[in-house]
């Protein structure tokens, strides 16, 4: 049989192992999961009799490269800083890689070497960046083709709660990691391309300049610039373009609110706070206000951020229970961003049967024959349960398909990757619609790009 090794199996793994294992019978693969906690990984197969569950250290130079040459092909889903201890091993023993992070400079510096020892190294085909690079490059390429020139292209993903799991005032839940979310935008300021002109937004003004989208049966959304939304120009073909900007959604609503952490300077991850295992909730909110012999913690912070009684950002506020002198932090010389990302854990946790939701967006706006038009592409997807989510089927079913792509030869190309190009793009869209990822095209007027004029 042949031989798949995935490491880690994390949240993201369980459509993937399902995948695999569901094909393992008439692809004569086996499959073995390696993770540090060898009961996570044989939670996740359920003694299925094509699988085996091993205790795996990454950072065991041993243990790792005896796995990674009894494999025919290794998925890495740890966490992206240590995918580069796999990849260097695949490349020695000529192993193939798939993984669903950004390509690092490392990674790429292995171009070369992959590139002579006739190895693929996959990376970035999960959902956000996955399904996005190979849903753009197909109407890209399409448009392209017909004689257009691309002058417009916008892309937006959110993880997002499913509208009947929607039980908070933030309409918000972690689907993914939430140091991430609380981390967002964070780094330097976010760039991008407007009519030719390069703009720029600061974090500190990031969450307050946002472009609202409608998407058919699900209502309206916002959304805020990523960092760098011209780190794919060059990749995706895009270099004389004069609108390129590439954004994060969620509801409308949440930006303003979350501002106020920025604000207040919650967000900051670069010092500790004193003595943070021992303060309450209420002490630490009250850390970031002025001082006032007679004004409670409330008063001072409405009067400090300006925000009226009946705003329904105080609720949401409220909602968090950031106020409670009770509650203790418990982390000990932690971060602000960390003791935040406590918090609101706390609160945003997916419940056993709540639904996750996925949602993608984007535009195009091209020329041709003279006139200029307009595409709106956009994609749903709804998880089933807390385990089988959105977000790990759109993570982990495109690297499942990639992985046995690679494996049977569909994907040739030796190589440090995304998935950019038609050999690898136009199977695994195909396949995907099967699991129902479908976007949903449609032509509207060109409007140009006015959202972040104000």
């Amino acid at each position: 049989m042949r031989k798949i090794l995935v490491i880690g199996s994390g949240k993201s793994t369980s459509f993937l192992l399902k995948y695999l294992m569901d094909k393992s019978i008439e692809e004569n693969i086996f499959i073995t999961v390696g993770d540090l906690n060898i009961e996570n990984a044989q939670k996740v197969i359920n003694n299925h009799p094509n699988t085996k569950a091993i205790a795996l250290d990454i950072l065991d130079n041993l243990s790792r490269s005896k796995a990674i040459k009894n494999a025919d092909i290794v998925v890495s889903m740890l966490p992206a800083r240590l995918h580069i201890n796999v990849a260097r091993d695949c490349i020695q023993y000529k192993k193939h890689m798939v993984t669903a992070s950004y390509v690092s400079p490392e990674m790429q510096a292995l171009d070369d070497s992959a590139k002579a020892n006739s190895i693929i190294l996959m990376n970035e085909i999960g959902v956000d960046p996955g399904i996005d690079h190979m849903s753009a490059m197909q109407v890209l390429d399409r448009i392209r083709s017909q004689g257009g020139k691309i002058i417009l292209f916008e892309s937006f993903t959110g993880g997002l709660i499913a509208p009947e799991s929607d039980t908070n005032l933030w309409n918000y839940k972690f689907t993914w990691n939430p140091r991430n979310v609380v981390l967002a935008g964070q780094g330097g300021a976010a760039k991008f391309l407007q009519e030719g002109t390069f703009k720029y937004i600061p974090y500190h003004r990031l969450f307050r300049r946002t472009e609202f989208l409608e998407v058919d049966g699900f209502g309206r959304f916002e959304a805020y610039a990523n960092r760098d939304s011209l780190k794919y120009q060059s990749a995706y073909g895009l270099d004389n373009i004069r609108t390129l900007y590439r954004g994060t959604m969620r509801r409308v609503g949440f930006s303003r609110a979350w501002n106020i952490f920025v604000v207040l300077g919650m967000t900051d991850d670069s010092y500790t706070i004193e003595d943070s295992e021992n303060m309450s909730y209420r002490d630490f909110i009250n850390a970031f206000l002025p001082y006032h012999h007679n004004d409670s913690v409330e008063l001072k912070l409405r009067h400090a951020l300006k925000i009226d009684q009946d705003d329904i950002v105080w609720d949401k506020l409220q909602e968090l229970d950031i106020f409670n002198a009770l509650k203790k932090v418990e982390l000990k010389n932690a971060t602000p961003a960390k003791i935040l990302e406590k918090i609101l854990t706390e609160k945003w946790t997916l419940d056993e049967k709540d639904k996750d939701m996925i949602v993608m967006y984007h535009k195009f706006g091209y020329e041709l024959n003279g006139l200029k038009k307009q595409i709106d592409s956009n994609m749903v997807v709804l998880g089933e349960n807390q385990t089988y989510t959105a977000m790990a089927k759109t993570v982990g079913l495109p690297v499942a398909m990639a992985t046995l792509a690679i494996l049977n030869g569909h994907i040739k190309t030796p190589g440090v990757h995304i998935p950019i190009t038609k050999e690898v793009y136009q199977p695994i869209l195909k396949e995907l619609k099967n699991f129902g990822i479908v976007f949903k095209e449609k032509e509207v007027p060109y409007l140009g790009y006015n959202p972040l004029n104000n």
